[in-house]
């Protein structure tokens, strides 16, 4: 038996992503980022740069949150401008917990949220398998609720949930206005506010506030480490001292009291540090990004295609094709081959019969493309699919 570790699996699928990962890495230039692209000694190494940065290789090894993990905390607490902040290994423990102290604060174990948020779609009914509380839709729009229709809800709710960005949306965001008016609404409704904000740092140039006063409008936030900030894995829950003290009570008891988190907590710190300050940047040259898009493919005479939204919201967008998925992702996989320049990553089915769609996230490999360069590889990209 090998010492080494990885998939064993010798089937199509197995081959077609080891394919992809490998026409990955071999590309010389990426418009998207991929979490998944780096080697585990590539990642390892980074990860030794970082704990030089960002921590002191002379102190103790952090112990069930202790040590490094409490300082993250802490320094997450203060970006948020809340009391307090716990570290989770999960975000989807992050939020099963929050949602649940609320709803005991409450006594209603009902939290209305968008029918294509994360716990919706991404967390096999976690909400009401293990935590037992049920879920109502202000709106089935792809955009979060207006203020309107919260008050409209016929029903009370404990909590109103926002996924900021909402992702499978589009990555989209209400404007500020809304957002105050939503949170206003759910009030008056005698529920509490909790932000899905797995994405919101890079949510600041769209409000054009900083993350402590968006933050201010939700009762509790949950941020992730790994999506925006490159981090490993791990999310923190913030929001007042006695809510978060009882959410460590509550991840005790789902398995979350994990014995050591000291890399997860330099991944985290050196996130914070290096990407956060460069994310406006990242949201301001994907809006360049989606205009190039729009014109190559117009330029290209593709029959039909969206950049939505047109001007993107985040950092991150979808674009939509007319083509069969596989079609699309194995036109992507051979451009990167061929030409060692990697346009888009894998596409799904979505929408209507006959209608693909991928993500596309401008980060720091991104920042290099030019509009000229983005037009350019949309015109061999459509040229594969003739």
């Amino acid at each position: 038996m090998s010492g080494t570790y990885g998939p064993e699996e010798d089937t199509e699928e197995a081959r077609e992503a080891a394919r992809r990962l490998a026409a990955w890495r071999g590309a010389e230039r990426s418009l998207a980022h991929r979490p998944q692209q780096p080697t585990l000694g590539e990642r390892l190494t980074e990860l030794a740069r970082a704990a030089r940065e960002v921590a002191d290789p002379e102190a103790d090894i952090d112990l069930y949150g202790d040590g490094i993990v409490a300082g993250l905390e802490a320094k997450v607490a203060a970006l948020l401008g809340k009391e307090e902040a716990a570290f989770f290994p999960t975000g989807t423990m992050a939020q099963q917990v929050a949602l649940r102290c609320w709803a005991g604060r409450t006594g209603n174990p009902t939290v209305a949220l968008h029918p294509l948020a994360h716990p919706e779609v991404h967390e096999r009914e976690a909400l009401t398998t293990v935590s037992g509380l049920r879920t109502v839709h202000p709106t089935t729009e792809p955009r979060l609720p207006t203020a309107d229709e919260v008050h409209g809800l016929d029903e009370p709710f404990g909590t109103l949930m926002l996924e900021l960005p909402l992702r499978d949306a589009g990555f989209v965001l209400p404007t500020w206005e809304e957002l105050e008016e939503v949170c206003e609404a759910a009030r008056a409704r005698d529920a509490v506010v909790h932000f899905d904000g797995a994405r919101l740092w890079e949510c600041t140039t769209h409000f054009g506030r900083p993350l402590d006063e968006i933050a201010a409008l939700a009762d509790s936030v949950y941020v992730s480490f790994y999506k925006s900030l490159g981090g490993i894995s791990g999310a923190v829950l913030a929001g007042p001292r006695t809510l978060v003290e009882e959410a460590r009570a509550w991840r005790h008891r789902y398995g979350g009291q994990v014995f050591q988190q000291f890399p997860a907590a330099i991944a985290a710190l050196s996130g914070l540090e290096r990407e956060l300050p460069r994310l406006p940047e990242y949201v301001a040259h994907a809006r360049v990004v989606a205009q190039a898009l729009r014109e190559g493919f117009a330029q290209s005479g593709a029959p039909w295609f969206r950049v939505h939204p047109e001007v993107p919201h985040t950092h991150q967008f979808q674009v939509w094709l007319p083509h069969d998925a596989g079609a699309l992702t194995r036109a992507a996989v051979e451009q990167a081959e061929e030409t060692k320049t990697s346009l888009f990553g894998r596409w799904s089915a979505g929408g209507p019969p006959g209608l693909a769609v991928t993500e596309v996230t401008v980060a720091g490999p991104g920042l290099s493309w030019s509009a000229d360069d983005v037009r350019a590889a949309v015109a061999d990209f459509v040229r594969r699919l003739a």
